[in-house]
């Protein structure tokens, strides 16, 4: 496992909304992020997720012509960071991710892991709380079976 998990901004309010938000720390730890992606969570964090502030802001500004700010922040701190990996679930921003060679998972990732870490008995309940936010489906939808 990478020394170091940096979340974006998605995962959190996913798994906050669902009541879930502490299924990171028991996964992961410790969890960074940066202050862009605190403001957009719009909440106070727990104090297992610190805050780091990019230091290339150039570089940060260059991604933000691309994807929005908070997974511009996420990805300019991970190029700073050796040995991570970004929590990240928007599309474009993978992609980035990807051709700047970086390690990545999502919110799905997150679950799987807890449940191969034995954290949860099962992915299913987790996802059917989720589904609307991470896929769309009302939350009662029984789309796994």
């Amino acid at each position: 496992m990478p020394k170091t998990i940096i979340s974006d901004t998605s995962c959190l309010i996913i798994l906050a909304n669902i009541g879930e938000l502490d299924l990171l720390q028991k996964v992961y730890g410790q969890i960074i992020t940066t202050i862009e992606i605190a403001t957009e969570f719009g909440e106070v964090l727990p104090d297992w997720i610190e805050i780091k502030t990019v230091i290339d802001t150039y570089r940060q500004q260059l991604l933000e012509m691309q994807i929005d700010k908070g997974e511009s922040s996420a990805i300019a701190l991970a190029l700073e960071t050796p040995d991570c990996t970004i929590i990240l679930d928007d599309y474009k921003a993978r992609k980035i991710a990807d051709r700047l060679g970086l390690h990545f998972t999502g919110t799905i990732g997150v679950i799987v892991k807890a449940k191969l870490n034995g954290v949860i008995p099962s992915v299913k309940p987790i996802l059917q709380k989720s589904g609307r936010q991470i896929f769309g489906f009302p939350p009662k939808l029984n789309f796994l079976h």
